[in-house]
């Protein structure tokens, strides 16, 4: 299973192509439905910079998933969000996707926007992993042997 090419805008408003036009092979994106599940994230983020430490190639990138709306509306959503952030690097991980969500849900089999959900993707854009909700040791430790393994194939190659 691949994950859909979209072109959308971080915060830094530079627009970019998810997922292949972001950085990090392999790379984490965190796919949040609800403003509440900012909390959810926000458990992995901890985890994840001391992965980009171990692992320098793999990045990460939060998703919120909006409904597609006009201009203005995107621009007064953005812009509360880059108020929020100061760090240029949070920013620049962060991509707003306004989007038909049906479509988007289907493709990736995502049953309900109850929770966050995480998709490990490679340089082809092709899932390796996936999980949803906050961090637990159980996921943590899953995600990063993923990481491992891709690394190693890599590294083989």
């Amino acid at each position: 299973m691949k994950f859909p090419q979209i072109l959308a805008e971080n915060l830094n408003k530079e627009e970019v192509e998810v997922p292949n036009g972001l950085q990090g092979s392999p790379k984490l994106l965190i796919v949040p439905f609800q403003r509440w599940h900012q909390g959810l994230v926000d458990s992995w983020v901890p985890f994840l910079e001391s992965v980009i430490k171990d692992h320098p190639n793999f990045d990460f990138y939060e998703l919120p998933t909006i409904r597609r709306m006009n201009f203005v509306y995107r621009r007064f959503l953005d812009g509360g969000m880059r108020a929020g952030i100061p760090s240029l690097q949070t920013r620049r991980r962060t991509i707003t996707l306004y989007i038909d969500k049906e479509p988007f849900k289907e493709a990736l089999e995502i049953p309900n926007e109850d929770s966050i959900h995480l998709f490990l993707v490679d340089s082809e854009g092709n899932i390796m992993w996936r999980d949803e909700g906050g961090v637990t040791e159980d996921k943590a430790q899953a995600l990063l042997d993923t990481v491992k393994q891709i690394h190693s194939a890599t590294d083989i190659q």
